[in-house]
């Protein structure tokens, strides 16, 4: 029998070294620097919520995640009942054997908190943290500086306009901080973020006062802080005391695995060292 021809629509995905398990050490960095930027946000009065590791492909598709991020969109589909005992061909699930894919595993952290708070009137300005597992669907992985599912610690601020901008401010000067205390010598770099469709106000001033800055060592960015402006706040009918007025919201992120990429590289692999750097570091900028 001849095997069927090939097409590239027919090719999975890139997946070589897509994920990872962390070994002691590296897990011992990494809860070092989520304790940090956790604590960061609750020392400004942050309370903590858990977000889930996937969401209804409905709640996703009301942040456009699916117009504006179709490359990085990964979903979770359950097997057919006439196919659950089938198992994967060569290493897949043909689409024939999945059900309709209801659930989307998200490419950010924080949509988590503007769920938590959908349909909500607000009493006062909200600030929230939260860490769980990105994926994104990327044209190649490399090590931990680029992997398919990751952890992103965020600092959520949902409010008033002055408040979300309160929080880009303290998170920038932290991050630049810390950063100068590691040596690192992050670059912070405006970036885009394709939240606002291409026309329209929100679009215009996006693009004359930029919504989005990356820290970067190298070209491999490791934070963030973002303004997101009303978005959310309308597409969770999140509103301001009053109830007539939509909520403004903006995040601080940090890539952990990425965070510890660079650490690892900065102190030539000697993770012990690199932990030893982080927690003086913290200390310096207390």
């Amino acid at each position: 029998m001849t095997s069927p021809t090939t097409t590239a629509s027919d090719k999975a995905p890139a997946t070589s070294g897509a994920v990872t398990t962390l070994g002691p050490e590296q897990t011992a960095l990494l809860k070092e620097l989520d304790g940090i930027f956790a604590g960061w946000a609750v020392s400004d009065g942050a309370r903590e919520v858990i977000a889930p590791p996937l969401y209804p492909v409905s709640d996703l598709e009301k942040f456009d995640v699916y117009k504006n991020f179709p490359h990085l969109a990964l979903t979770a589909s359950p097997i057919d009942p006439a196919h659950r005992g089938d198992g994967p061909v060569a290493g897949r699930f043909e689409p024939s054997q999945l059900q309709g894919t209801q659930y989307g595993l998200p490419h950010a952290t924080c949509y988590g908190a503007y769920l938590f708070h959908e349909g909500r009137q607000l009493d006062a300005d909200v600030l929230v943290t939260l860490v769980s597992r990105c994926f994104r669907n990327e044209t190649h992985y490399s090590g931990l500086r680029r992997l398919m599912t990751f952890q992103m610690r965020e600092a959520v601020a949902i409010g008033a306009f002055d408040h979300t901008q309160h929080l880009l401010e303290r998170f920038s000067g932290r991050i630049t901080a810390f950063s100068d205390a590691l040596g690192l010598g992050l670059e912070k770099v405006p970036a885009t973020d394709p939240f606002f469709e291409n026309t329209g106000a929100r679009a215009l001033l996006a693009k004359l006062s930029p919504v989005k800055y990356e820290f970067q060592y190298g070209d491999l960015a490791i934070a963030s802080v973002n303004t997101h402006r009303n978005f959310f706040g309308e597409r969770c009918r999140i509103t301001l005391p009053g109830g007539e007025d939509a909520a403004f919201t903006s995040c601080a992120a940090f890539g952990l695995e990425r965070w510890i990429a660079v650490l690892e590289e900065h102190h030539g692999g000697d993770l012990g060292k690199a932990l030893d750097a982080v927690r003086d570091a913290a200390r310096q900028i207390d």
